[in-house]
């Protein structure tokens, strides 16, 4: 045991010996105990090069390749997803102001897919008709918002986008789970919802209301 600890001491020395005089002034180089993380094997970009058989480092993007720019279309015309921009904030440019409408073309698409997603990420709190009564409900989580109150109701559209997206109190953000686009098409459909559960009878067309008029 003696000799062990004797051992084991003059190789800590050693080691403290020759890592400690790492960073002083010497003409001698640096070690290098792994040597790839300093001198790494890359191509320059836009210089020639042999690797490829067109002899250019900078190769154009694989056939099928997904943009990671790929504009938004909105109302008012394509928005890339960097800009300062409504449809991506859901606030107006350099404010902190909420937009009152919808920034994308609201359409039987949109609604449809609105439809889906919030069947997916939200009915399973709010519930399928937005009054707050879904699973989770059931399963005794007591604090979940009905979208049929009258602050909501009364929201901008950018604040219900603003808060799928980051989230408020026990509701976590979705901005990683559901695209932009989506986010505002589940604000369509909310809408929707708040439409049917709040419109009147005098607000509907002169057939559907005679239709319903005859039901007992």
């Amino acid at each position: 045991m003696r000799y062990f600890l004797l051992i084991y001491a003059l190789v800590v020395a050693v080691i403290v010996g020759i890592a400690g005089c790492r960073g002083s002034m010497s003409r001698k180089p640096p070690i290098e105990i792994f040597p790839d993380m300093d001198r790494q094997l890359k191509l320059r970009p836009q210089q020639p090069n042999a690797f490829f058989p067109n002899g250019i480092s900078s190769q154009p993007p694989v056939p099928g390749t997904v943009r990671r720019s790929q504009p938004i279309q909105t109302a008012a015309g394509p928005v890339l997803p960097f800009e300062d921009a409504p449809v991506n904030t859901g606030r107006l440019p350099g404010t902190t102001n909420f937009v009152e409408l919808n920034p994308l073309a609201v359409t039987g698409a949109l609604l449809q897919r609105g439809r889906e997603r919030f069947g997916i990420y939200c009915a399973p709190c709010h519930g399928p008709m937005g009054d707050g009564n879904g699973v989770t409900r059931k399963l005794g989580m007591s604090v979940v918002a009905n979208l049929h109150d009258q602050r909501i109701v009364e929201m901008p559209d950018g604040e219900i986008f603003n808060t799928i997206t980051h989230g408020k109190n026990l509701m976590q953000g979705y901005a990683a789970q559901i695209p932009v686009e989506d986010r505002w098409a589940i604000v369509a459909y909310v809408r929707v919802l708040q439409r049917s559960w709040l419109g009147t009878l005098e607000e509907l067309p002169g057939d559907m209301r005679t239709a319903l008029e005859r039901q007992p």
